[in-house]
């Protein structure tokens, strides 16, 4: 297809598509996806090689948000069936994250639901980071904090924190469909502080709220504007309990092609597969790594992920491999920009302004104001049992267990599921849509962290 030849050129040479280009890879038909998914995975290796860079969620703070972001599970008036709890002092974030770093993952994004932090909860979590530091000299740590105030992005970084994460997550046409007690603005501006702080700006999407393709150009357009170092892609997973829960609009076809679009428009940028992965691109996963370079270990805000040990062999089976901490991510401009204190791949300072939203991990996960994109789809914080990573270690399996094992007495089918807790009743294949490309619409109660558990918040 000469459109994808196009495509691979100007990605070679950082150069985004047109909108019509970027719009045209979202149209293309079921035939033409490996042929899109070759183009885009040749953008990706020329910038990332094969290497894939695991991030790790820590939840600080759960439910009880004021904003009414209507993806969220912890918004003001769900119902979803969550944990909600207050901030983990920094000796219980730093357990939750010696899990996933256990596993192989080389940041960890502090996440707290909210508007956006106090200057007390900045302090608070400063001593986590600092005692996160303390103990992993070389991990990188993201905070998702909400909308930042003037001057906590700057002590943010003074504390150690190296990435700020605050999604745009849908287009400016359509913020206000989605959330009405902030403004697309608001989150524009917390993401322009981050970046005039120092700190490396995290912000992505969402998709599969109810959106157009041109949304979704839009706001990737938008995002690109912004000039972020990474752009999680949320997957919304539609939460029980929340405005969007009858919103099943993804496959995983339709999965591929706007990763392979944010690819192309983003070629040197840390694309990173959020919240709903599991869910909406199900067994095509593998696939998606030629398109992202960057995936979330484990579970994340307030619903299950896929089992650690099952991402690790996803990753060699595919032929990539885990990035190291002692491997740079970006490509070398980027870095040297950054060093400079500009942007990387600056398509157009002063383009479109964009926006940057709460981690909206496409789960209806997201703190609302607040999430981490890194995550975003629900993501949870995932703390391993006895420092297992993800929570679904078999009983007795030790400090530092990789999950994937299942939970002792848990019986057939349980792995990936939370330790002594049994699968939802028809939770079986049938009615599935399994061996069909259309959305399934039976894996929320599975996928679900909630109440009722008998788990520690950060489980």
């Amino acid at each position: 297809m000469d459109l994808l030849n196009t495509l691979v050129d100007k990605g070679l040479r950082r150069e985004p598509p047109t909108r019509e280009e970027a719009l045209a890879v979202l149209a293309t038909s079921d035939d033409d996806l490996l042929d899109v998914v070759a183009a885009a995975g040749r953008v990706r290796r020329h910038w990332f090689g094969r290497r894939v860079k695991l991030n790790y969620l820590v939840n600080l703070k759960s439910g009880l948000c004021p904003e009414d972001c209507s993806y969220c599970s912890q918004r003001l008036g769900s119902t979803a069936d969550i944990l909600k709890y207050t901030w983990l002092k920094p000796e219980q974030a730093t357990r939750a994250a010696a899990a996933g770093l256990a596993g192989g993952a080389k940041r960890v994004c502090l996440v707290a639901s909210g508007r956006g932090p106090t200057d007390r909860d900045v302090d608070r979590v400063s001593a986590t980071i600092q005692a996160i530091k303390g103990e992993n000299e070389d991990v990188e740590v993201c905070a998702c904090l909400g909308l930042l105030s003037d001057g906590q992005a700057e002590r943010l970084r003074a504390a150690g924190a190296d990435a700020y994460n605050h999604n745009l997550n849908t287009s400016e046409a359509t913020y206000g469909d989605i959330t009405t007690t902030h403004t697309y603005a608001d989150r524009v501006d917390t993401v322009r502080k981050a970046h005039a702080a120092g700190l490396s700006a995290c912000s992505g999407l969402i998709a599969g709220m109810g959106e157009t393709d041109a949304d979704l150009v839009d706001v990737v357009l938008a995002l690109r504007a912004l000039d972020p170092d990474s752009v999680p892609v949320n997957f919304l997973i539609p939460m029980e309990g929340t405005p969007l829960s009858a919103e099943w609009n993804l496959t995983p076809q339709r999965c591929l092609r706007i990763l392979a679009m944010v690819r192309f428009v983003c070629p040197d940028v840390e694309v990173r597969i959020a919240g709903g992965r599991e869910v909406h691109l199900r067994t095509l996963q593998p696939l998606a790594l030629h398109l992202a370079n960057s995936i979330f270990l484990g579970d994340y805000l307030t619903s299950e992920g896929q089992a650690g040990r099952a991402d690790l062999e996803m990753i060699a089976d595919a032929g990539f491999e885990v990035e190291g901490s002692d491997e740079v991510t970006l490509p070398g401009h980027r870095v040297r920009d950054a060093a400079d204190g500009s942007c990387g791949t600056a398509a157009g300072a002063g383009a479109a302004s964009a926006g940057c939203e709460a981690h909206g991990d496409g789960s209806g996960e997201t703190g609302c104001a607040a999430g981490c994109g890194a995550h975003a789809g629900g993501d949870a914080c995932g703390a391993g049992v006895a420092g297992a990573v993800c929570g679904t270690a078999s009983a007795g399996a030790g400090p530092g267990a990789l999950c994937g094992t299942a939970a002792s007495g848990a019986g057939t089918g349980a792995v990936g599921s939370e330790p002594g807790r049994s699968q939802p009743e028809g939770s079986g294949l049938e009615g599935s849509g399994l061996g069909g490309s259309g959305p399934r619409t039976d894996l929320v109660a599975v996928r679900r962290r909630g109440a009722g558990t008998d788990l520690a918040p950060n489980a």
